[in-house]
């Protein structure tokens, strides 16, 4: 999206320098009241008023300037208006000054993380299930976060006041996120099954697809946080489980499935134990069996190796 920010182009002053500067237009203008009242009390009054209403005068500018005094941090911005019209942003770390007559605001830049908790939706079939996000955000576009969004007003909605403070603002900003990514996290959920048992053999679900859900979501909260000026730096789903009222279900059958996996490598496993056994049998010529026999052993063997219990062999020691 098309940025209206640029930097600020006003007059810049080292802070230093203005501080002296202050300091001695403040002395110089005390002195001068001092000896103003000198004069008026001496012969010379008329003199003396000139000189006192200079004072003051001079007094009240120096004021003035030092409320143009600023400092900024790594990461912090200042956003600037002349009399309601924006003048530009000011990022330069350090100590400085402009023209007390802007208004400015300040902005933090740096990285701000949300965990968001779980939430319930409806995956793509319809089932319930309980989905969270972690999301580390920053702020790119100060233009569009005061501006493009009513930060200001909903900063502090009840005390019923503007917020101005840059905690109040990005507070709200913050706000905004949280309801901007419940938003966008409830509609890529919605685009896919929980697993592949309710999805499909193949298809993409929110347990197997880790990688491009997260970078799905990643590029919705992108699409969604643009108006705020705000740019995602890591979005990802750290919660993933069914809704409470499922899970027991779901459960069962996750259990069931496991289970028939397991049986079917058990089968497949003793009936290679089988036919090896009997292979060895007859080649190494141990004994003569029959068809009859043979089926009777294989049986046998089968509901060995495939019962869940241990098997309680009888011994035949022969035939009375």
């Amino acid at each position: 999206m098309e940025t209206k920010e640029f930097q600020f182009k006003g007059t810049v002053i080292n802070g230093f320098l203005m501080l002296f500067v202050n300091l001695a237009v403040l002395v110089l203008s005390i002195v001068g009241i001092v000896k103003s009242i000198i004069l008026l009390d001496a012969t010379n009054g008329a003199f003396g008023g000139w000189l006192l209403g200079g004072s003051i005068l001079l007094l009240v500018v120096d004021i003035i300037m030092w409320c143009g005094l600023m400092q900024l941090e790594p990461n912090e911005a200042r956003v600037t208006t002349w009399f309601g019209k924006y003048a530009g942003t000011f990022a330069k770390a350090g100590f400085y000054w402009i023209n007390p007559f802007y208004g400015t605001k300040k902005l933090s830049l740096r990285a701000r993380n949300l965990d968001a908790e779980p939430i319930k939706v409806n995956d793509k079939i319809g089932n319930p299930v309980m989905i969270g996000l972690v999301l580390v955000w920053k702020l790119k576009d100060t233009y569009k976060a005061l501006f493009e969004v009513d930060t200001q007003t909903m900063a502090t909605p009840s005390q019923g006041t503007t917020g101005s403070d840059v905690k109040s603002i990005m507070n709200a900003l913050e706000k905004f996120v949280r309801v901007q990514s419940d938003a966008a996290l409830r509609q890529v959920a919605g685009q896919y099954a929980y697993d592949d048992e309710d999805g499909g053999a193949g298809a993409l679900t929110l347990r197997s697809g880790s990688e491009d859900i997260n970078q799905l979501l990643e590029q919705k909260l992108d699409d969604r946080l643009a108006l705020a000026g705000i740019e995602v730096v890591e979005a990802r789903i750290n919660y993933l489980a069914y809704a409470p009222e499922i899970a027991a279900v779901m459960l069962r059958r996750q259990q069931a499935s496991a289970i028939i996996t397991a049986r079917e490598k058990i089968v497949d496993g003793a009936v290679s134990m089988v036919k090896m056994a009997l292979d060895k049998l007859s080649n190494e010529k141990v004994v003569e069996l029959d068809d009859e026999k043979k089926a009777a052993m294989v049986s046998n063997l089968l509901v060995v190796l495939c019962g869940d219990d241990s098997a309680q062999p009888v011994v035949n020691t022969g035939s009375n």
